[in-house]
């Protein structure tokens, strides 16, 4: 007897929360970030440099990891302490850029913050996704 989908062979549930060691799972969203860090650098500058990753990307990754401490993200596989990151952590991350370009949190860094939660919920998301979807 079936009950849906997920129990038919070869077929795999999505999930923004897959089984895969605490590691794997920082690492992938890192590299979510970092991977958000890259295209708005190419975007905007149209290159990527070491300058401009510092510059944008670890702030992000400092403010995300000091969130996902707060509220032990990858202790389990919850779905709440993962979007709690991305709450706390994004615009810890955007004030700590702000504060290292000696910019006021003004006009153009609210922009930046609204495009930054945006897509790097996207971004983490995706790559999750994905990671459950990759065979072990």
């Amino acid at each position: 007897m079936s009950t849906g989908p997920s129990d038919r062979v070869g077929v795999r549930r999505l999930t923004v929360t897959p089984d895969r060691p605490p590691w794997v799972l920082a690492l992938s969203d890192g590299a979510a970030l970092v991977l958000f860090s890259v295209v708005g650098l190419l975007s905007h500058d149209g290159t990527v440099s070491v300058g401009g990753l510092a510059r944008d990307a670890l702030p992000l990754l400092a403010g995300w990891f000091a969130a996902a401490l707060l509220f032990r993200t990858y202790r389990g596989r919850s779905v709440r302490a993962l979007l709690l990151t991305w709450i706390v952590g994004v615009p810890l991350g955007v004030a700590l850029r702000a504060v290292v370009l000696g910019r006021a949190f003004e006009r153009r860094e609210a922009a930046f913050l609204a495009v930054a939660l945006a897509f790097t919920l996207v971004f983490v998301l995706a790559a999750r996704v994905v990671l459950g979807l990759l065979r072990r």
